[in-house]
């Protein structure tokens, strides 16, 4: 639903997350609610002279409830829900209020690009979505002043705790020694093993046998020998079907004997044998990380595309028209997605055949990754509405590329800052909250 979608979170209002769902069977039920009178309204809190009506409760909640449905989520009882909508009121008034004062405005054209943006990720010309806001009982005005207020906020948020926020790398070496010191059940592992059993009666003798088998297997485990095989061939454990593979899971899930034998051992290090009661375990790191820290490895893509740019001469819906045109073509066999996007696209890469080259996650804006990452190798995508035009995407290859430290540090970093942003955020939120002077009115109906 588009106007539940733009109030409940600005990344809408900025265009970062197409709607999935414009009118299902919960959003007409929301509709209907929506457009039925209110037959009792009154005052149940005053912020800084600025009421709250019970009708602002009721609507709040109502969206978040068609959210909730959407999302398939369970929303709290009556009361506690009414309670906490009311509290986000309270804060939102009270920030909106500071956001005067300082003298923050957002102008109209801030508006309609963000409005523009908004249509754009449902697919919709500004005209349609305008449409379908009124069938949905909601006006174009109330939509736009939601869209201001949710920028007005983002742009105080922005200026008064992110522009505040530092990290040092005193910060990263404290949060990586942290890590690393206490990961308790932070600590993840995929270890595999080769299990020589060893019967309880074992005599000395045998069990001098068993060792020198089990020191065997070690040593060509250590020696590069793959390990699944070895598995396979010497393991008495059942999971040598699997090359001994135990999965990955948290340290306190394996046993401590395995968690202390590997504990210096780096990934792809072997220890043991390790005695248990079991037998003579010979164990292979496969993996080890520390839930919370930055994965050393990430995936790269390797897309092209082709992108037109809507304009006078052509709008979005003929830009879409277009490219599923080409679709069919290069689908068919008919024509090749490199000369086309030389030929066609309107984008700098066009020279290059489209092609983007190697990049990570994060590189491109979220409506274009999002279908990219969905996308297998030589696979092409229908028509890609983003902020910047429409697009025809390919992905041609991917890859797992390992990190440099100094990457590793840098994705660290990003860590800490959402870490510190997040604990700033709340506590100037509070501060906010504090300052306000509230009257409790009642309690929302």
């Amino acid at each position: 639903m588009l106007a539940l979608a733009m109030v409940g979170s600005l990344a809408q209002a900025q265009g970062l997350k197409p709607s999935t769902s414009l009118l299902g069977p919960s959003t007409q039920r929301a509709i209907q609610r929506s457009t039925e009178p209110v037959t009792v309204d009154h005052i149940v809190a005053v912020v800084n002279n600025e009421p709250i009506t019970q009708h602002e409760v009721r609507s709040r909640l109502q969206r978040l409830q068609q959210q909730a449905e959407r999302n398939g989520m369970a929303m709290p009882p009556a009361d506690e829900a009414s309670k906490q909508v009311l509290e986000a009121l309270i804060q939102e008034k009270a920030q909106l209020q500071l956001a005067a004062e300082l003298g923050i405005r957002i102008d109209s054209a801030q508006v309609d690009e963000a409005e523009l943006n908004v249509a754009r990720q449902n697919q919709l010309t500004l005209e349609q979505m305008h449409t379908s806001l009124r069938q949905q009982g909601l006006g174009v005005e109330e939509f736009r002043t939601n869209i201001r207020q949710q920028l007005t906020l983002q742009r105080l948020r922005e200026r008064e705790v992110e522009a505040r926020v530092r990290v040092t790398e005193a910060d990263i070496d404290r949060f990586v020694a942290q890590k690393q010191d206490n990961p308790g059940a932070d600590l993840q592992l995929h270890l595999a093993q080769i299990l020589v059993a060893v019967p309880e009666e074992a005599d000395a003798t045998r069990l001098t046998t068993l060792m020198a088998r089990a020191q065997t297997v070690a040593a060509k485990a250590r020696s590069g020998a793959d390990f699944a095989e070895l598995a396979r061939e010497f393991s008495d454990s059942p999971d040598r079907t699997s090359g001994g593979s135990l999965g990955l899971r948290t340290a306190d899930r394996y046993p401590d004997l395995f968690v202390t034998a590997i504990r210096a051992v780096p990934v792809g290090g072997v220890a043991g044998p390790v005695r248990s009661p079991a037998g003579l375990h010979v164990l292979k790191v496969l993996d080890k990380r520390i839930a919370g820290m930055p994965d050393a490895f990430i995936t790269q893509t390797r897309a092209r595309h082709i992108l037109l740019r809507p304009s006078v001469n052509l709008s979005e819906s003929a830009a879409q028209a277009q490219l599923a045109a080409l679709r069919q073509r290069i689908v068919a066999g008919q024509a090749d997605f490199a000369a086309l996007a030389k030929e066609r696209s309107q984008d700098g890469s066009a020279s290059q055949g489209g092609d983007l080259g190697w990049v990570g996650p994060g590189v491109f804006v979220p409506e274009f990754e999002e279908v990219m990452a969905k996308l297998a190798p030589n696979q092409i995508s229908e028509p890609v509405v983003s902020r910047f035009g429409v697009h025809l995407i390919q992905v041609l290859e991917r890859r797992q590329v390992e990190l440099t430290p100094r990457e590793q540090r840098e994705q660290i970093r990003q860590l800490v800052r959402e870490q510190k942003l997040d604990e700033a955020y709340l506590k100037w939120q509070e501060e906010i909250r504090m300052r306000a002077y509230v009257e409790m009115r009642g309690a929302p109906q």
